[in-house]
């Protein structure tokens, strides 16, 4: 008779790892506070009671653990360095795959295009509203140091004081606004160099080249019978998938930077810094609620003319889903089961859930839209409306093809504030709540999905073979299912297939 095999070991799940590297963090770096803080006298008392041959060596010993715990927050740093790193290279891959797999009508693209374009317009224009009005960043007061002044050739200072480097080329103030040049300048001049600055507009315009030249040779290679071009596609998609991978394992050392941003964090500045971030979180959930409970209510009474209680009866549970998973694409078998409940055709649902996906991304939109100007606030500079035009527009592209993976928000962030010039180091205190709004962002997005659905099915989409819509090519996380405190071994975890 064999014996039973011993039953999986739990063991924490992704949410309850940041929490507990927030509280050692937070111990930590107060013990170093008492030390190198700025009121640090308890560490001065406290040995100052011990006896001479002994108070000045652990007093030495204080400081030099408070000095220790400042250098953790390079774990936060290095973090933010590899998702910042490898989110082009996905972005790009992302856009290519997408022109590769998927052939839609063009009757039913324009209408999901219509319908995701208005919500993304909308909710970047709410985030930034919100950001503008509220002004967030107040609240974390951050200093920057002014960067040595360039000197052109005829001895004149070409930088600013008190701005970042960077953001130079943003600086509307001393020349006329003019958007299109603006725009123009993001145009890639050599194909490696955007890669080098994590700039997204010129990653997307290499990917749209790119992609639409690789769809136009495998068309014309499937009219002649050919099959060269499978070669291409399936060296995309294994790149791509060796990308996610790859970033999930980033993604999973998110816990440790948590622990390290926290315990600098505290041990210089006290809790001070959290406030603010409160007050952030507080802003973000803000404008979600407006998108989902104002925009899109309006949607379905206006357009699709439907009772809400009918449309919240079927989206709830997907809504409930993506709360836990973190995740729109980890909801997508609940989010088809609830469609396909409600009535909605096979056609409109799968163009929404599966290939949409990737469009009906307006929590990130509004998130990044309104992180962007809480870090600008934050170092006390003033974005013109040219720079927040590009600001949008550089959220909506960042967005295309990372909707469904976890922590995709974050993972965007960093290309936006890369791309419009703006200082990356308060992103990994962003780390310490964004599991928090990383839930609000695919709770959002699985409305968008199922809300597209049922607009797209009201307004008659035209028949598609199944073939035809493609599929999602974002990782399969085991940990997406991140809702309990303790979670099964890998063996035991759900995989989307």
């Amino acid at each position: 008779m064999t014996a039973d095999p011993p039953a999986p070991r739990p063991r924490l799940s992704f949410v309850a790892r940041i929490l507990l590297a927030m509280v050692a963090g937070a111990v930590i770096g107060q013990v170093a506070n008492w030390a190198i803080g700025p009121q640090a006298t308890l560490a001065e008392r406290w040995t100052a009671a011990m006896p001479e041959d002994i108070g000045p060596k652990v007093f030495d010993a204080w400081l030099a653990i408070g000095r220790f715990t400042v250098t953790l927050g390079y774990l936060g740093s290095l973090v933010v360095d590899l998702i910042k790193g490898l989110a082009g290279p996905l972005l790009f891959f992302a856009v290519i795959d997408a022109f590769l797999r998927t052939r839609i009508r063009a009757r039913n693209a324009g209408l999901m295009l219509l319908i995701s374009g208005i919500n993304a317009a909308i909710a970047v224009v709410i985030g930034l509203t919100i950001s503008n009005t509220i002004e967030p960043g107040r609240y974390l007061n951050q200093e920057i140091e002014a960067p040595v002044a360039a000197m052109d050739g005829q001895g004149a200072e070409a930088g600013v004081e008190g701005e970042p480097a960077d953001l130079a080329r943003f600086d509307a103030g001393r020349r006329p606004i003019d958007f299109v040049r603006d725009l123009l300048g993001f145009v890639p001049t050599n194909p490696v160099q955007p890669f080098l600055e994590s700039s997204i507009l010129s990653i997307i315009i290499l990917a749209l080249l790119g992609g639409a030249a690789l769809r136009k040779v495998k068309d014309e290679q499937i009219a002649e019978g050919r099959a060269d071009y499978r070669v291409i596609e399936t060296g995309v998609a294994v790149v791509f998938r060796a990308i996610e991978v790859a970033l999930a394992w980033v993604i999973a050392l998110v816990p440790l930077a948590v622990f390290g941003v926290v315990a600098k964090t505290v041990a210089e500045q006290g809790f001070e810094p959290f406030l603010g971030l409160i007050v952030y979180v507080g802003v973000a959930m803000l404008g979600l609620a407006i998108q989902v409970g104002v925009v899109y209510q309006l949607w379905i009474v206006l357009v699709a003319r439907m009772p809400l209680r009918t449309f919240w009866k079927y989206a709830k549970e997907p809504v409930a889903y993506a709360m836990g998973a973190s995740s729109s694409l980890a909801t997508l078998p609940v989010t088809l089961k609830n469609l396909e409940r409600m009535g909605i055709s096979p056609t409109a649902a799968r163009l929404s859930a599966c290939v949409g996906t990737n469009l009906n991304n307006d929590g990130i939109l509004l998130y990044e839209a309104m992180a962007v100007l809480f870090v600008a606030q934050a170092y006390g500079i003033d974005l013109s409306i040219t720079q927040q035009l590009i600001v949008a527009f550089s959220c909506v592209v960042a967005g295309i093809g990372i909707a469904g993976v976890p922590e995709a928000g974050l993972i965007s962030l960093a290309l936006v504030l890369s791309t419009v010039g703006l200082p990356l180091e308060q992103l990994p205190l962003l780390l310490t709540v964004d599991w928090v709004l990383s839930r609000c962002r695919a709770m959002t997005n699985v409305t968008a999905d199922f809300l597209v659905a049922v607009l797209l099915d009201r307004l008659g989409v035209q028949a598609e073979e199944a073939e035809d819509l493609g599929e999602s090519m974002a990782p399969h996380d085991p940990e997406m299912i991140a809702g309990p405190l303790f979670i099964a071994s890998d063996e035991e975890q759900p995989r989307d297939s």
